[in-house]
């Protein structure tokens, strides 16, 4: 089983993160299975003399950071990170990415865009040939648009289910709102499909953020069950 804190691809690409840290940095922290095992390491390098400061991109990865004695800050005016370290559902061949699957979109977006720069962990059954491939791209709207918004989404080829908690209830995001996960009919053709299909999605009232990521991604740290580590740079993909 992979995603665990025990898997050694994401051990590996967090140990490959970790050496990108230099003393004094100010990191974004992402969430997800990836960016749990890098904030651990971290951890323990801030226990042993590290200096950074951190911000984290969700409830979850705040707990582990300060559980992890790794100091939190405010993205305030004067505040510009070095670098975010995140995980990603989807990585396609140009790096552009589907994240969300977990929830946190919203909020590793806006850490990555005041981040000079945003690596992102996966082990190797995240790379995909078109996003989509995988199943779903999350939507997080505001609750009271979901029914117009599911219409608008179903005319764009998503079929949008709302993302249930444990009891069956709609799942709030940490901000209050709702994620719609939509599936499309087919994986997208191209880059510029999904370019197209993420500005029509902004274009629809109600809703707040998508979960593609596109031109984001500086790097991409890809883990292997054996340890190997794959690096994949904005510029240089296929």
């Amino acid at each position: 089983m992979t995603g665990g804190a025990d898997d050694p691809a994401l051990q590996a690409v967090a140990a490959q993160a970790l050496a990108l840290v230099t003393d004094g940095a100010r990191l974004g922290l992402g969430s997800g299975h990836a960016a749990a095992i890098f904030i651990a390491r971290l951890g323990e390098r801030v226990r042993a003399g590290l200096r950074v400061e951190a911000v984290p991109t969700s409830e979850a990865s705040a707990r582990q950071a300060r559980d992890g004695g790794i100091p939190l800050i405010e993205l305030e005016d004067e505040v510009e990170l070095d670098l975010t370290v995140d995980g990603a559902d989807e990585v396609a061949p140009n790096l552009d990415l589907v994240k969300g699957w977990g929830g946190a979109m919203l909020r590793e977006r806006i850490v990555a865009s005041a981040s000079r720069r945003q690596v992102i962990l996966v082990g190797h059954e995240k790379l995909v040939g078109r996003l989509g491939e995988r199943g779903r791209i999350p939507v997080e709207i505001i609750p009271m648009a979901r029914a117009p918004v599911m219409r608008r989404l179903a005319g764009l080829g998503l079929r949008a289910t709302v993302r249930a908690d444990p009891g069956g209830r709609p799942l709030l995001t940490e901000n209050g709102n709702l994620t719609l996960d939509g599936r499309p009919d087919a994986p997208l053709s191209d880059g510029r499909a999904a370019r197209e299909l993420e500005a029509a999605l902004r274009r629809i009232a109600g809703v707040v953020d998508t979960g593609l990521f596109l031109d984001t991604a500086e790097r991409v740290l890809v883990g292997w069950p054996d340890g190997r580590v794959d690096v994949l740079r904005q510029g240089a993909a296929g």
